[in-house]
């Protein structure tokens, strides 16, 4: 089965793939051996926000005070 690659790198899938796999909106891509591996990723916001907080520094204290400090 072929899938066309756009002069904007984006890729179609054909709806066979889409529809054996489910609703998925996020993939996993990594080579392997010359080959693109897309493996269906279920990302839940909560990560995000994990993830942003991890990347500024952010603790559960900090977020503590900001809660107590905002109910003031």
């Amino acid at each position: 089965m072929l899938a066309k690659l756009t002069t904007k790198n984006q890729l179609t899938l054909p709806k066979r793939i889409t529809q054996e796999i489910g609703a998925v909106e996020y993939f996993d891509v990594k080579v392997e051996n010359g080959q693109i591996i897309l493996t269906p990723v279920k990302i839940q916001r909560a990560d995000g926000v994990r993830a942003k907080l991890a990347e500024l520094d952010i603790t559960e204290e900090d977020i503590a005070d900001a809660v107590s400090w905002a109910r003031q």
